[in-house]
């Protein structure tokens, strides 16, 4: 059996292979090379990371000694294979998909297709690092190069703000973990874990606070969150789907790798800041996203509504073990860890979707766009498949995972602390209102970009892309499927990297073994009674013929909620097939025997002629939400008159500008104050020499009569 070092030996060494074959060779072999060796590194770092999630078989290498620091250590736990398993697995489509596009994209595609390797090592590196030291190092190399990818074509300004705002956030980091290896005395991760118990309160605070906002950054939480809009926009086409897939996820890792597994957070003022801060930046990015016009602006803000999703059912598992719930704790991480999964993958393939879409019309303008599924059927329907997950539909993938972190936050119910409920009952509210903007976001980009009538003479000629974008986009929904179909197999899988964060196991009590007997060796901690009901009820459908648990996830509250809720999107997945065979079969055998089919041009109201102008809109679509926000948004509105002729009226235009909430609350008030304090201390530097004497000795006789006075 091949070890857990030998696979993330191999996989390292294949992306270094990638890098000398994009330097050394030329022509399009270079980016055969280039997607063979990154797909195959992918994979060996996938296998790498799903044994080690799978088996325990932790994994730890000493690398060398650097004087002053100490030995710089890797190592791979299940918290680390979790995401390495979940950044490869995004990886493999995403190389292949780069490999078609970046000839096209990039001024510099060799150097381009280098800097898209060396960014897969360091991500492999940030989640095994061990080492504070090490750590650091792999997160400013992943930094610098999504950088200079944003700046490849000459995008200077989003490339700068970007590395701006995420030297800010680093500098946090910096000071929360040099603030735990001075009070543990050591740079190790493994024994700060183990002297994080002693640390004092209020410097746990200090480091919670620096952490979880210094690395929410990365991860495009509130409040430094506007770069991640212009930053996606500005990124070429054949990296975005990897920058969105999985390097946002090394911000959320950071936070829970600091937060929940080197110095877990027990204050549950602490979780409730969490759960929060995850529901508002949810509830904001998809206000945003559902008025957004530029369709990879849109998927940039729906990016920072996964992340504030599970960032909130991150925050409900920490209040539930401040609390000593550790069964809903182990639920609502669960919730995290599927959701983050979720939105690697239907995130990357919308990408994907748009990539190819905006290549072949010139364009990413929901006004503009509109008929592409005539032209484009195949791309869209895998950006339908992916619109329908991130929209939280069944069967696909978004739903389950959404659909737990719902059932989690119910378990709130249980808590005495009254503040605490209010909190979980706030951030059910912003969720459940998120969900519904959700499905109004991307029936509106889906319906506005693939279906209508063409908005411009470009759509007319767009064609079909080629096989080898459509290839990763047909296996990032196949993946988007099988999440979803099949999640009593991906919830015990994630409860491996959930365990040792909350001591219990949460899919005991959402994956009942109701394909066993009830004295098999697999023991539940619900009922016998409970399972057997289950079991009259058809439950058992497919015992024998499919392997596992059972089909079906049930959560059963405590005494305080004896509330049972029961999914199965593996019987729903075989029903809508059923159902959908049999109606094709009625329509064609009943319907189509006795009457025939004539087609005629389609009523338009009695207008002969239906141009584009006088369709719906993708700003007619988001005006209600619009309206209803307007107050929250702070739209401005200039008027500009212009008169025609002296006799006429003037002819009024109208231009609205949006200004995004946290410039407006946060980054505006503090420029201001800024220029202000400038402004005042700069009258200083405009007088006569005098004065300045006068403010030297000002200062001399203050210091002389401090010093009398502490003598």
């Amino acid at each position: 059996m091949i070890s857990v070092a030998s696979l993330l030996t191999t996989g390292l060494l294949l992306y270094f292979a990638g890098i000398l074959a994009t330097i050394f060779f030329s022509g399009k072999n270079t980016f055969r090379l280039f997607a063979l060796f990154g797909c195959m590194g992918s994979l060996f770092v996938f296998i790498c990371g799903t044994v080690v999630l799978l088996t325990g078989n932790s994994f730890h290498a000493s690398l060398w000694i650097i004087p002053g620091i100490g030995s710089l250590t890797v190592s791979i736990d299940r918290l680390a294979a979790f995401f390495l398993a979940v950044t490869a697995l995004v990886a493999m489509p995403a190389s292949i998909f780069a490999a078609n596009r970046l000839h096209k994209d990039c001024l510099f595609p060799h150097v381009s297709a280098s800097l898209y390797l060396i960014l897969l090592i360091s991500l492999t590196m940030i989640p095994i690092a061990s080492n504070i030291f090490l750590f650091l190092v792999a997160w400013e190399i992943m930094s610098i190069i999504i950088y200079l990818m944003i700046t490849m074509n000459a995008r200077e300004r989003a490339g700068y703000l970007m590395l701006a705002i995420g030297e800010t956030g680093t500098l946090a980091v910096l000071i929360a973990l040099l603030l735990l290896a001075g009070t543990v005395g050591s740079l190790s991760f493994d024994a700060i874990r183990a002297g994080s118990p002693g640390i004092e309160t209020g410097m746990r605070w200090a480091i919670f606070l620096l952490s979880f906002f210094g690395f929410g950054v990365k991860a495009g939480l509130i409040p430094l969150n506007f770069w991640v809009s212009q930053a996606y926009v500005s990124a070429p086409s054949a990296f975005i789907p990897l920058i969105a897939g999985a390097t946002l996820n090394m911000g959320l890792y950071g936070i829970v790798r600091i937060n929940a597994s080197v110095m877990p957070v027990t204050q549950t003022t602490a979780g409730i800041i969490i759960l929060i801060t995850g529901t508002i930046t949810a509830l904001i990015g998809i206000l945003y996203a559902t008025i957004e016009n530029d369709f990879k602006a849109l998927l940039a803000h729906s990016s920072i509504e996964n992340a504030g999703i599970v960032i909130t059912a991150f925050g409900a598992g920490t209040l539930f073990i401040a609390t000593n719930h550790r069964i809903a704790a182990a639920m609502a991480f669960i919730a995290s860890f599927y959701h983050l999964l979720n939105h690697s993958v239907f995130k990357t393939l919308l990408f994907m979707g748009v990539g190819e879409a905006e290549a072949s019309t010139k364009t990413r303008d929901l006004d503009r766009l509109g008929g592409l599924l005539k032209q484009m059927p195949w791309t869209g329907l895998f950006v339908l498949i992916g619109a329908l997950s991130i929209s939280a539909m069944p069967p696909f993938n978004g739903f389950v995972s959404e659909w737990l972190t719902l059932q989690a936050l119910l378990r709130s119910v249980e808590i005495s602390s009254f503040g605490v409920k209010v909190a979980f009952v706030a951030a059910g509210a912003g969720l459940a209102l998120t969900a519904g903007l959700a499905v109004t976001c991307f029936v509106r980009a889906f319906a506005m970009a693939f279906l209508g009538m063409p908005r411009s003479n470009t759509i007319k000629n767009a064609r079909e892309t080629g096989r080898t974008a459509l290839a990763p986009m047909a296996f990032l929904a196949f993946v988007c499927l099988a999440l979803g179909v099949l999640p009593t197999y991906v919830i015990p899988v994630i409860d491996k990297a959930v365990m040792p964060i909350t001591h219990v196991s949460g899919a005991d009590v959402l994956v009942p073994p109701l394909f066993y007997d009830n004295n098999a060796s697999q023991q539940t901690r619900l009922p016998k009674q409970f399972v057997a009901d289950f079991h009259n009820l058809g439950a058992q459908i497919g015992r024998g013929a499919v392997p596992g648990r059972g089909l079906a996830v049930i959560h059963r509250g405590g005494k305080k909620n004896p509330v049972v809720f029961v999914m199965s999107t593996s019987y729903m997945f075989v029903t809508l097939i059923f159902m959908l065979v049999t109606s094709a079969i009625l329509v064609h055998f009943i319907a189509g025997r006795f009457r025939k089919v004539k087609y005629r041009p389609r009523w338009d109201g009695g207008v002969r002629y239906l141009s584009p102008e006088m369709t719906y809109t993708a700003t007619g679509f988001a005006q209600p939400v619009r309206v209803i926000f307007e107050a929250i948004l702070a739209t401005k509105t200039v008027d500009r008159q212009k008169t025609i002729a002296e006799h006429f009226r003037m002819a009024i235009s109208r231009k609205r500008r949006e200004i995004h909430l946290t410039d407006r609350l946060i980054l505006r008030p503090f420029a201001s104050a800024a220029t202000w304090t400038a402004n005042t201390l700069a009258r200083i530097h405009g007088g006569k020499i005098n004065t300045y004497a006068g403010y030297m000795l000002f200062v001399l006789i203050l210091f002389l009569f401090i010093a009398m006075t502490a003598s």
